[in-house]
């Protein structure tokens, strides 16, 4: 049900676009006040998310590790996976942040039927009864989750593709850098318009995410509507995309009319009136960016100030003060025989004094 709330949510979103922008007096609303207010409320939504985050007290070190620890000089430590230093923590994140090592090395664990085999008896132990045949029952198996590594990975990456190629319609001249893009994303040419092999992959990885969720028991359990959501809205947002592009045809000279009168603070509507599919396109946009800074897609900026990973896990080093705690008054060794010398010294106890 969760599914299909969330796809209802997107379909009446989309459907209200393309009736409404079908009358010219919406076109301001939908191709001026819309993008305006999605970019106050997704820039405004990240710097109050950022700054409450950076705000929040880590009152104990709390690293996750995997490998293993700095200890003695004859134990080799793993440097990243467990980091004790700034630069371990550094290339740790980077690691994270660009490849998603930690998803790349997960595992998912499956409980099937098999035979259980009976554990192996010691050589030469007689006194115990000889070890029982093997029998059914149920078998633990892990198995690795490579197809959701390069899932996301090519969901991200596809998507910042997709990103940076959108600024040509919002700079005048186009930086060298987007060209580049787009003669690498196009490089096959395939139709005409050419498609956008980023387009493309990006469709395949969010339908694969979707389905992954629809149809694995132990991930649809636990699946919210707000998991569901930004995935449909995502794909109306790809979809709606590729048919403008390829299918409808827009006027690519009045869009960037348009997106370059919003990028300098003059909006002006073009004289000739796009397409209500352009206008759908550009409100599923604006409802992402308005969503963004309060659903879980914020874990963008929420992975740089997670303790399990910003953090050097070196507790053994150095003292982690908490935040929370008021200033103790510490009582010295040199101290506590002050006070209790006469006592411990009726109990045979040495001193330091002495």
């Amino acid at each position: 049900m969760n599914a299909v709330f969330a796809l209802l949510i997107v379909v009446g979103l989309a459907f209200v676009a393309m009736v409404s922008s079908q009358h010219a007096g919406s076109h301001a609303i939908f191709g001026i006040a819309l993008p305006y207010l999605a970019v106050v409320v997704f820039i405004g939504g990240m710097i109050y998310r950022i700054v409450y985050w950076a705000r929040s007290p880590v009152p104990f070190r709390i690293p996750t590790t995997c490998g293993q620890q700095k200890s003695l000089d004859w134990i080799k430590p793993s440097r990243f996976d467990n980091p004790t230093d700034t630069f371990g923590v550094v290339v740790r994140m980077a690691l994270e942040v660009l490849f998603f090592r930690s998803l790349f090395r997960n595992t998912s664990v499956v409980v099937g039927e098999g035979t259980v085999k009976p554990a192996p008896r010691e050589e030469g132990d007689e006194s115990i009864a000889p070890a029982p045949d093997p029998m059914p029952g149920p078998v633990v198996a892990y198995s690795a989750t490579k197809w959701l590594w390069l899932a996301g990975l090519a969901f991200h990456y596809t998507f910042l593709f997709v990103l940076l190629r959108h600024l040509r319609f919002f700079t005048e001249p186009v930086p060298v850098f987007v060209d580049l893009l787009e003669g690498l994303d196009g490089f096959m040419e395939i139709g005409l318009p050419t498609l956008f092999l980023t387009g493309a992959v990006l469709l395949l990885a969010v339908t694969y995410l979707l389905l992954r969720r629809l149809f694995l028991p132990e991930v649809r359990y636990i699946s919210l509507l707000q998991d569901y959501f930004p995935l449909f809205l995502i794909l109306g947002i790809g979809i709606s995309g590729i048919t403008l592009r390829h299918f409808v045809g827009a006027d690519m000279a009045a869009v960037k009319e348009l997106t370059l009168s919003l990028a300098r603070f003059q909006p002006v509507l073009p004289e000739e009136s796009l397409h209500f599919m352009f206008y759908t396109h550009v409100f599923l946009v604006c409802v992402l960016f308005i969503y963004f800074p309060f659903s879980k897609l914020v874990h963008l900026g929420g992975v740089f100030f997670s303790p399990t990973r910003n953090l050097a896990n070196n507790s053994r080093i150095v003292r982690h003060v908490n935040p929370w705690a008021k200033p103790a008054k510490l009582h010295s060794y040199k101290e506590y025989e002050a006070e209790f010398g006469e006592k411990m010294k009726a109990a045979g106890i040495p001193l330091d004094k002495d």
